[in-house]
């Protein structure tokens, strides 16, 4: 029951740094045609608001995204050695499975570089 109430939790982190580079990257998107006006707008007086919500949206993204597959690779880790000391065939397989749960971050990574892309 301990393991399931973990997975939630990681889930709920990954879920949560998403939500929020999601969130960043929606407050600094505009249709096309109102983009020119509002670059116009941006160099007369840049909005300091938005540059402060879509530097805080990729800072969370990236680093509740390295929390959430931390503690993945953490509890996959530990399952993969134990399975590994019983079974030596099976370490390509848990290397696997430990990488996958490295992808969060890397998810996590790419959302806030596309955040702040839309910033420059």
């Amino acid at each position: 029951m301990m393991t399931h109430r973990k997975t939630v939790a990681a889930l709920v982190l990954t879920g949560i740094a998403l939500l929020f580079g999601v969130a960043g990257s929606l407050l600094l998107w505009r249709v096309p045609e109102a983009r020119a006006a509002a670059d116009a707008a941006a160099r007369a007086a840049p909005d300091a608001a938005a540059y402060g919500w879509g530097y805080a949206a990729a800072a969370v993204a990236t680093a509740l995204s390295a929390l959430g597959a931390g503690y993945a690779v953490a509890n996959v880790g530990t399952a993969a050695v134990g399975a590994i000391t019983e079974k030596p065939e099976l370490f390509g397989r848990m290397l696997i499975l430990v990488g996958l749960a490295e992808g969060i971050a890397i998810y996590g990574l790419i959302v806030s570089i596309l955040i702040l892309e839309r910033l420059t």
